[in-house]
């Protein structure tokens, strides 16, 4: 089975739709929404098209109002284009976002898979790099034989003996310093090692374009733009 794996959305539209692979299954991390311009579509899009949704920190803040705990210099653009999503999701579309779980544990083709947007021991809102130690604990919080991650925008693989630990890194507001927008793609036939990292060009100045017709301080949007255009603050 072939399943694609990706994360931290962003509400960006393009990337999202610009996919280039067929899959059996789509599996999402959280963060749906929140600094993109599209986070309606892209709600959408996830709910047509995904087999498996985790709840992220800023899923949990449109569906709960509440503060989505960003880093210091990702902090006030958090909190304008918190206040935007909400103004264009609909009410429905914010209880979708609510009620999704914080951890999903699945099965498939006896492998058993843990899927959450930050750690098991704190799905919102643990930021843990990909050169953290604390991932062989986090691992051992779970009976999974494959542990998916988001929540960071920093895709890596870790082989633990007969276990994986992975993160497709951020589709809709990459951090690699790239602009590229980044996911997995996993062959389940090929078991716990056959998840691949993969990236593709996206039309990002249509992404950039959007924001700046948002009604937002241009600032703000100047940031965002930044970011997506360089893979980094």
């Amino acid at each position: 089975m072939k399943i694609v794996i990706i994360s931290d959305v962003h509400g960006n539209l393009e990337a999202l739709s610009s996919l280039p692979e067929s899959f059996d299954q789509l599996w999402v991390l959280g963060d749906l929404v929140n600094y993109g311009p599209n986070p309606a579509e892209v709600v959408d899009f996830i709910q047509a098209n995904a087999s498996i949704v985790v709840r992220g920190n800023h899923d949990h803040a449109i569906g709960f109002d509440e503060d989505p705990r960003c880093s210091p210099p990702f902090r006030r653009m958090a909190e304008v284009m918190q206040n935007y999503s909400a103004s264009v999701l609909s009410e429905d579309q914010k209880q979708f976002l609510a009620s999704l779980p914080l951890r999903i544990d699945r099965e498939v083709e006896s492998i058993k898979v843990t899927l959450c947007h930050a750690t098991p021991s704190d799905p919102l809102f643990t930021y843990s790099p990909p050169d953290s130690p604390q991932w062989e604990n986090e691992l051992g919080l779970t009976k999974a034989d494959v542990l998916l991650v988001g929540h960071t925008h920093l895709p890596f693989v870790h082989y633990l003996g007969q276990r994986t630990i992975a993160n497709p890194g951020s589709l809709g507001q990459p951090k690699t310093g790239n602009p590229a927008a980044c996911y997995a793609s996993w062959d389940t036939d090929q078991g716990h090692k056959g998840i691949e990292l993969r990236t593709y060009d996206y039309a990002v100045e249509t992404t950039v374009a959007k924001l700046h017709t948002l009604p937002i301080q241009p600032e703000i949007a100047d940031i965002l733009a930044h970011v997506l255009r360089c893979g980094a603050l």
